[in-house]
This record gives structure tokens, sequence and C-alpha cells, in this order.
């Protein structure tokens, strides 16, 4: 896990399409901004993300461009989430989840900041998953 600097309100407005154009890697968000100790993070993804639980938080997802499906693992059973742009969706703490894309998709998400992008608890993780609690725009 990398230990970036904490992030800082923006004291400008942000482009969201203008911050996710200063980079490429998918999977790998960077805050935009925070919002009362939570970061607002945007990034790329496409194909299938991890397995994974966030214990002490929920994970809301904003689909700016694309389409998100999020499988989730709960009691009554296993379902997926669709999300076409525009829609949003917030996984509740403690739900087992992962997220994926069948085509190159845009997502903003918010989670408090600190929070890694493979949760507390997650299935083994490939090379191509980039262990963070977010990179600094820019």
């Amino acid at each position: 896990m990398t230990n970036e600097p904490a992030a800082q309100p923006a004291s400008h407005p942000v482009s969201l399409p203008a911050a996710l154009a200063t980079f490429a890697e998918q999977w790998s968000p960077r805050i935009v901004t925070t919002v009362n100790d939570h970061d607002v993070r945007v990034t790329h993804v496409e194909g299938e993300y991890i397995w994974h639980v966030h214990d002490h938080a929920d994970e809301f997802f904003l689909v700016l461009e694309g389409e998100l499906h999020i499988g989730l693992r709960e009691p009554a059973g296993e379902r997926t989430v669709v999300l076409p742009k525009g829609s949003v969706f917030t996984v509740p703490r403690g739900t087992e989840h992962r997220p994926s894309a069948p085509v190159r998709t845009d997502i903003l998400v918010l989670n408090p900041s600190g929070t890694s992008t493979v949760g507390d608890r997650h299935e083994e993780l490939p090379a191509h998953v980039d262990v963070t609690t977010g990179h600094p725009l820019g």
C-alpha cells in the first residue's frame, strides 16, 4: 500500500474530464478533492476488479461515462447491479463486492480518506491491481 499525502479540499473548480485526461492507468484512482474527511476519487476502469470488503465504510459510485457492474455477495445470495452513465450506487459497509466494466468506463468514487482500494479483506491480488489510498491529481 502506498502512503500518499492527505488530499485537501480543492481551492478552485476541478473539471472531471480534464482530471481524467491527466492519466491513463486503470483501477488507479486520483483524488480530485476532499469533503468532510472523504476523498472524491476519479478513475478509469475496464474488465474485472477483485472481490473485496470495506468493513467500516460504505463506498459510493457515480458513473461518469460507460457502464459499471458491481457484483454483490449478500446474505440472500449473489447479485449484480448494473449502473449506466449518470447512475449512482452505494455499497454498504461489510458487503463483499467486485466492480467490473464491459467497456472502458470512467467513475467517481467517494470513500473516507485513507481507505484502501482493496478494502480491509480481499481475494488474492493480481499484478494489475494498484493498491492505494488514492493518488494525488496531477
